[in-house]
């Protein structure tokens, strides 16, 4: 049988874990002291299964109180400006492309309900990214 092997984690991951743990202190589920110790160990961190730990009693491990630090919600603000601008573009040439079309039905109003479907995801979720399940970006 093959010895079960760790991985190493990367600067990255440490700094994720750093981020959740900072913004967890500052929500108050982790007084400065008890804090203070899980960064530097956080940062002592060689392996994966090190990190694992120091998250796990937060609530979904940490990633709720990331979310809502103003960075992040700043940046979800200026992705769904972003995303509905695409959307007012794309429904702008559509509609063009109906109008010079001649058609009596409003045929664009079918790809423009579909494209509005994922801003209210997005706007819901808070994030627009491709992933195929909930945890696929999570730290182990």
């Amino acid at each position: 049988m093959q010895p079960e092997t760790r991985l190493r984690t990367s600067d990255t991951e440490r700094e994720q874990v750093a981020e959740i743990l900072r913004a967890s202190m500052a929500e108050g589920r982790i007084d400065l002291n008890e804090g203070e110790e899980r960064l530097a160990k956080a940062y002592a961190a060689i392996y994966r299964d090190e990190l694992a730990p120091l998250t796990s009693d937060l609530p979904d491990g940490g990633r709720a109180a990331l979310a809502r630090t103003p960075q992040a919600r700043a940046a979800t603000r200026r992705s769904l400006q972003r995303h509905a601008s695409f959307i007012l573009i794309i429904g702008g040439v559509l509609t063009g492309l109906w109008l010079l079309s001649g058609a009596q039905f409003f045929w664009p109003v079918i790809p423009i309900a579909f494209l509005v479907m994922g801003l209210v995801r997005h706007a819901r979720y808070g994030r627009y990214q491709f992933r195929y399940s909930y945890a696929h970006g999570r730290v182990h």
